[in-house]
Formats: structure tokens, sequence, C-alpha cells
């Protein structure tokens, strides 16, 4: 059996005629053609639109407008304080990967902050995705390092990007 284009057509049942409403009453869709009894609903022209509640209020102007920026860029981070830090022994690298184990920070998808709340009187060496100023003085002033690293946990130099001081 060969494959002719002139003979090809598609399976029994897969085309349906379209309905033809509002020719008759034989054909189901007669008289009211679907629409019901009269009604601002049931006359031709447009629609309502969709905000439209007759009468009450509508919901779009209850809630007020949608006022204020949303910076798509902006970076949010889990903050964490030097004097949580203060739970590791001296000597201690503290990097965002011990926090996510210790259960101090939920995950790693976010940066690290540190804040300068609190005080730390341990020498630990801090990797973190940012510094407040004074969480890098208190932390330098311990004994210890802050050095900043990027998602992938390599060092950056303070003069790099926009989060240059943290």
């Amino acid at each position: 059996m060969s494959l002719k284009a002139s003979e090809l057509a598609p399976p029994a049942g897969a085309v349906k005629k379209r309905k033809r409403i509002g020719r008759g009453d034989a054909t189901g869709q007669g008289t009211y053609a679907g629409k019901g009894l009269k009604g601002q609903k049931s006359r031709s022209g447009k629609p309502l639109h969709l905000t439209f509640e007759g009468g009450q209020l509508p919901l779009v102007r209850r809630l007020g407008k949608l006022r204020g920026f949303n910076n798509k860029w902006r970076v949010e981070y889990q903050p964490i304080n030097v004097a949580t830090l203060g739970r590791f022994d001296a000597g201690t690298e503290v990097t965002p990967e011990l926090l996510r184990k210790q259960g101090i920070v939920r995950n790693l998808n976010t940066p690290v902050k540190i804040l300068g709340n609190g005080d730390l009187s341990t020498k630990l060496d801090v990797k973190a995705h940012a510094f407040s100023a004074s969480a890098r003085a208190k932390i330098e002033a311990a004994g210890g390092t802050a050095t900043r690293v990027d998602e992938a946990g390599n060092p950056v130099s303070d003069e790099q990007g926009p989060e240059a001081g943290g």
C-alpha cells in the first residue's frame, strides 16, 4: 500500500463542524443563542470591561495605586552579627559553608554579610560576601582578618565591584 498526497485525510472524528449559533431552534442553539435572557451581557457590541463590578467600588480602585521603586539588581544578604562569630574557637576560618553547617545561615544561595553588632575577642579569619565597616574594624581589632569572597568563594579585592566596602 503506497501513501499518496492526494489520498491524505484526517482520521474520522478529528475534524468537527463549527457550531452555528442563532440559526433556528432545531440546531439547539437558536432563539437566545446561549446568551440567556435580556440584560447588558446578552446585547451586541463591546463586552463589559474586566474590572467592572456592577457599581460596587472595583477591587483595582479599592487597593490603590502601586507606588515606589523595585530595584531588580538589589542584593539580599543574610545578616550575621560579630557577636555570633564569638562562638567559634580562636584561629578558626569562618566561611559561609561553616556558617551553614553550624545552622547560623539558612542557605548558601543567598550571600552573607557580617554586621558589627556586639563584641568579638577571638582571632578569626572570616570570609564573607560583604562586611560593614564596623564589623571589619572589630574583626581586625581582635587580630583576625576579614576577606570578601565572591559567589564561588574566591577572594575579591576591596577595590572590585560596587560593594567595595560592603
